[in-house]
């Protein structure tokens, strides 16, 4: 597959270094590298693509120019006519979203006693979830504690993230593997029952449980089939494209939007959890992205005209290993478990150029760093990329492993001419993940009463970058602690009359502003029509 000369010569270089390089334990970086190296290549750095917002909840702060625009843009309901009086929906709990925190937020409210319902623009199941490979984390083995997961995740995260919100992720992770289990997941095992853990970027102990590298789709099966099961409904291919409140200021539900049709629908709710998940499809400084066809940031656009604040919203994980070749999966993610089970990252000249396992906001600086200044990438028709050297890992534990432990990354590669037990492969930093998000308090709810969130829509919880595996943990923890509470509240609440009155008082702030540009949001969709 790899026809390009220089290619050829690069992989030579590669295997030439590949048994000297399989010895070496490059060092950490120290905290002042990694400062100086995030500063100088790591996108959330590159001010010029930032700007500051001019009016809502977070005025004044920045965020990266493509999302402003949504954030400040036109609700898609403006001159519509909406009847609030007669809903078509009418239950206790609304969840927007049908990803991992959605599902379980309705599973965990069902098991309460709620009225549930979810909403989803695609299909219960088509999110990022679905996407993820390598394992979640939990302290749950001899020699490990929460408390180290803790400082783990903390410090991974810059120190940034809310220290309660922290600690309810890491004490109780342990429960969501249990929860998990007995739901049905299929966790890699020893032959005596144990579970298998693995090392991810930044841990210091091996915490990451799996399913070989299909954990997101095996998790997300395992909570779509008792979603199903329990007969909660679902309606699928229909947008939420504004929330409702109630006359006291209260969320009450959200305007509906078919997806096929256009057909506006009104829900109304005594709670609702916004579940929507992240913002790769908005292609963020033009990278490609890992994320799943819908991520385009609708529950931060709805949630902001609401009135309620985001938490760090100027940091976005950019995963360091995205597939660069060949363009077919450009972009699509190469998960951490290949570095966690044996492969290194190599340059063009068969160099390692720093330790496999170092946080993912550091590693993306440093492949970016080793393409550009360094000039040791590998060109590619889409830009720059680095070797990462899959035959170590072979090397390092048999024959087999590979297909054992990665399968589904064997088989992409596969699909294109490339063994990744043979051959390495060519890997660039990709959009991946959404740090900030929705500020909530531990209960899951927003700046508005009867509004909650969870998953990647929250900001808070991982600080200004993340650890592997903490976001399949963030979906299950968050998501059945906004269904708990949500569900909780609901018996406690009664809607009042039901308004849009926020969505005018936004319109007139945004007129106040001076802007007058025609973004309408939420976008739903990404945009791929050829340009002229």
């Amino acid at each position: 597959m790899y026809q390009d000369l220089f290619m050829q010569e690069s992989i030579r270089k590669v295997e030439a270094a590949r048994q000297a390089n399989m010895k070496l334990d490059p060092r950490r970086m120290t905290a002042e590298e990694k400062d100086v190296l995030l500063k100088t290549y790591h996108p959330d750095y590159r001010e010029e693509q930032f700007v500051n917002l001019s009016f809502g909840p977070n005025a004044g702060q920045k965020v990266p120019g493509e999302l402003a625009a949504l954030l400040q843009g036109r609700s898609r309901i403006l001159g519509r006519e909406i009847d609030l009086e007669h809903p078509d929906y009418d239950t206790d709990v609304l969840i927007v979203g049908g990803g991992g925190a959605g599902a379980s937020a309705a599973i965990e409210a069902d098991e309460n006693g709620a009225r549930v319902m979810i909403v989803t623009k695609l299909r219960i199941g088509d999110a990022n979830t679905m996407m993820a490979e390598g394992g979640i984390q939990a302290a749950d083995k001899p020699g490990d504690s929460p408390a180290q997961h803790f400082l783990d995740a903390y410090g991974g995260g810059h120190f940034a993230a809310q220290k309660d919100l922290l600690y309810k992720l890491v004490t109780e992770a342990p429960e969501a593997i249990r929860w998990l289990s007995e739901l049905g997941v299929e966790f890699d095992k020893a032959p005596d029952g144990t579970m298998i853990t693995t090392h991810g970027g930044g841990t210091s102990r091996k915490r990451m449980h799996a399913a070989k590298d299909y954990s997101g789709a095996e998790i997300m099966r395992t909570l779509r089939d008792e979603v199903l099961n329990r007969g909660i409904p679902v309606v699928d291919f229909t947008s939420a494209i504004e929330l409702i409140k109630d006359e006291n200021g209260r969320c009450a539900g959200a305007v509906l939007m078919n997806m096929e049709t256009k057909e506006l629908l009104v829900a109304r709710a005594k709670t609702v959890i916004l579940a929507t998940g992240g913002a790769g499809r908005l292609h963020y400084q033009g990278f490609p992205t890992s994320n799943h066809y819908g991520a385009t940031a609708d529950g931060l656009v709805l949630a902001y005209r609401a009135g309620a604040r985001l938490l760090y919203p100027d940091t976005l994980q950019y995963h360091p290993t995205g597939a660069a070749f060949p363009a077919q999966i450009y972009g699509a993610l190469v998960t951490e478990k290949v570095r966690s089970v044996g492969a290194m990252l190599v340059n063009a000249n068969g160099e390692v150029f720093m330790n496999p396992l170092e946080t993912r906001d550091v590693s993306a600086a440093a492949i970016i760093r080793e393409c550009s200044d360094r000039g040791n990438g590998v060109p590619t028709p889409e830009g720059q990329a680095v070797w990462l050297d899959t035959p170590m890992i072979e090397l390092k534990h048999g024959a087999g492993t590979i297909e054992k432990r990665i399968p589904a990354m064997m088989r992409m590669f596969a699909k294109h001419g490339i063994d990744i037990r043979r051959e390495p492969i060519l890997v660039y930093p990709t959009l991946h993940y959404q740090n900030g998000g929705l500020k909530i308090t531990d209960d899951g709810q927003t700046d508005i009463e009867n509004l909650y969130a969870a998953g990647e829509v929250v900001g808070g919880i991982h600080g200004r970058n993340r650890l592997m595996g903490n976001s399949l943990l963030d979906i299950i923890v968050f998501g059945r602690n906004a269904g708990r509470h949500a569900s909780e509240k609901a018996k406690q609440t009664e809607p009042g009359r039901l308004t849009l009155a926020h969505v005018d008082a936004f319109e007139k702030q945004r007129a106040e502003a001076g802007i007058t540009d025609g973004t309408v949001s939420p976008r739903l969709l990404p945009d791929y029509t050829r340009k002229k």
